[in-house]
């Protein structure tokens, strides 16, 4: 079948996951929307400060409306969270004290959060550092201070999380441990449903601005939501103790937060379509896909096993050829920083390293399984994958 029949063909198929993406977008953006409204956003709000940052209207009434979002006590959203590593590292920071239990009940965390938690050689920076102890596994929830949910699934096989499934985990840890801080890593879950972790229990969720709740306009950033006491706490370690969440110029960033946010359930469910008819795509083709076309998205990521490290390479050029930004470029396997092993991304993006726009990436190692991630537009992500 020729590649014009077989795109056609796989759009067929991936439409008939589109009216309920499209649904789901519609209410988040009536949440949205009426969070706006609620506090009163205006034009005054998006011009931003300087130097310490004090008093900036725009940005305590972006974490306000964070917060309502987000269905949580409070919020911290800050241009000054380098990644959504940084932004979950202060989350844990705020909840963990030397000689205290983190436990990831859901396995192996991601890479770059393994040398957070002095699993990557090196203690420098990192909880192990600080003497905070770590293990994997619900057997080790009843002595726990943190427990550590990952809704995506990272560079693994298993399946992301649903608010759903968080909620049943939750209630299983309060049983066991009602005391226990939850934690959850939201990265690329934001608005792929109707509601947020921290509308079912999670004490803590952080993520990135620059995947799904900036909505392809922040520039940088991350946020932390959850209960007040514990953000902030967050708040001061990423400034310092009695400062907190107080200072923090914006720097002229508080329109792009505000409208990225506006526009992040739109631009998610574009993000979704583009996965949807990717998978469909290389069903077609014969390849292993993770979710396949027909089932439920849980997050924006899209997982295709192609079998060598020599088609990883050539499906990574073909998405950045794809790309509206430094087509020209050819991707390579490169040894970067948090992994353990050599990684190639393919990312022409706007903004540097933003999974909410079209990218691929893939550790090199077997079974040499590719993620997808992204596509501000349906239409610029199809034709990115094709």
């Amino acid at each position: 079948m020729k590649l014009r029949d077989l795109s056609a063909e796989a759009e067929r198929l991936a439409s008939r996951r589109f009216t309920e993406i499209d649904r789901i977008a519609e209410r988040n953006t009536a949440k949205v929307l009426s969070a706006f409204r609620a506090h009163r956003v205006s034009d005054a709000m998006f011009a931003g400060s300087s130097g310490y940052g004090y008093d900036d209207l725009g940005r305590e009434t972006l974490e306000k409306v964070f917060a309502d979002v987000f269905g949580a006590e409070s919020a911290l959203v800050r241009v000054q969270f380098v990644n959504g590593t940084h932004a979950i590292a202060c989350a844990l920071f705020a909840a963990l004290a030397p000689g205290e239990l983190m436990v990831s009940v859901t396995g192996k965390p991601y890479d770059t959060l393994l040398g957070v938690i002095g699993k990557s050689g090196s203690d420098w920076g990192s909880l192990a550092f600080y003497g905070i102890k770590y293990a994997e596994g619900r057997e080790r929830v009843p002595d726990a201070k943190v427990a550590y949910i990952q809704r995506s699934r990272g560079y693994t096989e298993r399946k992301a999380l649903s608010v759903g499934e968080i909620g049943e985990m939750i209630r299983g840890i309060r049983e066991v441990n009602p005391n226990a801080v939850i934690i959850v890593d939201n990265c690329y879950g934001e608005f792929t449903e109707e509601f947020e972790p921290t509308a079912v229990g999670a004490d803590l969720c952080a993520g990135s601005l620059i995947k799904n709740p900036g909505g392809g306009l922040a520039p940088c950033g991350g946020y932390v939501v959850g209960r007040s006491e514990l953000v902030n706490r967050a708040a001061e370690r990423l400034s310092v103790p009695g400062i907190g969440g107080e200072c923090g110029a914006t720097l002229g960033q508080n329109k792009p937060l505000f409208q990225g946010l506006f526009s992040a359930p739109h631009v998610t469910a574009q993000a979704l379509k583009t996965a949807v008819f990717a998978s469909a795509l290389f069903q077609l083709m014969g390849y292993k896909t993770s979710p396949d076309c027909d089932e439920p998205r849980y997050d924006i990521i899209q997982t295709i096993e192609l079998g060598s490290a020599e088609l990883v390479t050539r499906f990574c050029g073909g998405i950045q050829r794809g790309s509206p930004v430094d087509s020209f470029a050819a991707p390579e396997p490169w040894a970067m920083p948090g992994y353990d092993c050599d990684v190639i991304m393919a990312a022409g993006a706007f903004t540097q390293g933003a999974s909410i726009e079209l990218s691929a990436d893939a550790p090199m190692r077997e079974p040499y399984r590719v993620y997808i991630q992204g596509g501000l537009t349906y239409e610029s992500g199809k034709l990115g994958i094709i």
